[in-house]
């Protein structure tokens, strides 16, 4: 556009009337505007003590009235503040401008490097899902650096895949060694109801110089409004979006799902939605579904999305996982009992699933990874008789494999979290244990 049209548009814009109303009420967390014209989705502006405005979404209309959930701190709001349209949708930053940049849920920077470089694209927020039929099929693996998962849940380039675990089982720490050694062009990170105190530690000690480097973090951490903490994962989502558009391999890694299911049954609580399983209002569903279908593969890109589930109180079928494991593409199953034995990463190899393995491997890899999960699933099995001294050597052939190469096999399982392994290794490293149970598994 010249700078003649560019005068001539802003010119229209000042010109048009300005759509405005009242609060009525501050319940809760919401805010009840009454006079304005709006729709859900619309940005607005409400007026705060100390000049300062509150920017807020609309997330229900009821004839002359609109509930708004505001995205900062709603003190100093009171009854008849004016409230103003925002007109313009919410912008988004995208570009390489934005790699190792630390964002907030809105897209503003806030790591003190000052202020997006000039060649970031802004785009609106709101973007729909890639169609059915111009997603590329998943036909190649996408390597992690963690050999435990490139090799028994082997992820495709474009899958989505859940990590559920109870806290302190090693989520993030696992999500910041992906981050420096997988091999996608590209890593963005939603950290999304953190702690605040955490978020240094994950971009000073986990995820360090290098993985930030590659990598846009986003961050709404948990003292931030509800309708702030449910923007951040769109906004990682979006910033990923416009990388698999440029035709880049992204990983989009988010911590945790759970908390953005949080913040919608907060927002649609507040918006009158009757409370259904544990809470969760039917809205809390459709955006999870919403969400997770931006990933994926496209045209050109993809996004490989990497989704941590925190299981309440380690109970795999609360609705959040069970809704979470029907819509993604797998899981990995991170246990607390191997966590406390040591291990990292703590994956429960035979708890968890790659949906797409098939499509990705060779059969020689997929013959090894099965004699390794048989040799553990019969270790598993014989557990209470090991334990009490009543196995007799023989009764078996996978158990006595599975005691007679226990180290090597805890070995493999197990990896240093500054040591990331390429894939082939891992894939190697698998073919010569299996071979070393030799005659002992048959």
């Amino acid at each position: 556009m010249s700078g003649g049209s560019a005068s001539w548009g802003r010119a229209i814009d000042a010109a048009r009337p300005e759509r405005s109303g009242t609060v009525k009420a501050v319940l809760g967390l919401g805010v009840d505007v009454l006079g304005l014209e709006a729709a859900v989705g619309d940005r607005v502006r409400i007026d705060a003590a100390g000049g300062r405005s509150v920017d807020a979404e609309v997330v229900a209309v009821d004839g002359a009235s609109a509930r708004c959930m505001p995205l900062g701190p709603t003190d100093g709001i009171v009854a008849r503040a004016r409230v103003r349209h925002a007109g313009a949708p919410l912008l988004v930053p995208t570009g390489a401008a934005l790699l190792g940049r630390v964002l907030d849920g809105l897209g503003r920077p806030i790591d003190g490097k000052g202020p997006i470089g000039a060649d970031a694209v802004h785009v609106p927020l709101r973007n729909d899902a890639p169609g059915v039929l111009d997603r590329r099929r998943i036909e190649r693996q996408l390597g992690l650096g963690v050999r435990v998962l490139d090799t028994m849940t082997p992820v495709g380039v474009g899958q989505r895949l859940g990590l559920f675990a109870g806290s302190g089982v090693g989520k993030s720490s696992l999500l910041s060694m992906i981050a420096r050694g997988s091999t996608a062009d590209v890593s963005v990170i939603a950290l999304v109801g953190e702690r605040g105190r955490e978020v240094r530690e994950f971009l000073e000690d986990d995820l360090g110089e290098a993985g930030l480097a590659r990598s846009v973090v986003v961050v709404a951490t948990s003292d931030q409004p509800a309708m702030a903490r449910l923007r951040s994962a769109f906004v990682a989502t979006r910033i990923a979006e416009q990388f698999r558009a440029s035709g880049q391999d992204v990983v989009l890694m988010m911590d945790s799902l759970t908390r953005v299911a949080m913040a919608q049954r907060e927002i649609g609580l507040s918006a009158g939605e009757p409370p259904a399983t544990r809470g969760y209002p039917p809205s809390t569903f459709s955006v999870l579904a919403r969400l997770l279908e931006r990933a994926g593969t496209g045209p050109a890109g993809s996004i490989t999305g990497l989704y941590t589930v925190l299981v309440d109180g380690d109970d795999h079928n609360e609705p959040i996982a069970d809704a979470a494991r029907g819509i993604l593409d797998g899981h990995v199953v991170l246990d607390r009992a191997l966590a406390v034995r040591g291990r990292f990463p703590a994956v429960d190899v035979l708890g968890s699933v790659s949906r797409v393995a098939p499509k990705i491997t060779t059969p020689a890899q997929r013959q090894d990874a099965v004699t390794l999960r048989s040799v553990l699933a019969a270790r598993r099995s014989a557990n209470d008789l090991i334990d009490i001294g009543a196995y007799r050597a023989g009764a078996n052939p996978l158990v006595d494999t599975a005691l007679a190469h226990e180290q090597a096999i805890e070995d493999f399982l197990t990896q240093r979290l500054e040591d990331p392994a390429p894939t082939a290794e891992s894939w190697q490293r698998l073919a010569a244990l299996t071979t070393d149970f030799g005659g002992r598994t048959s």
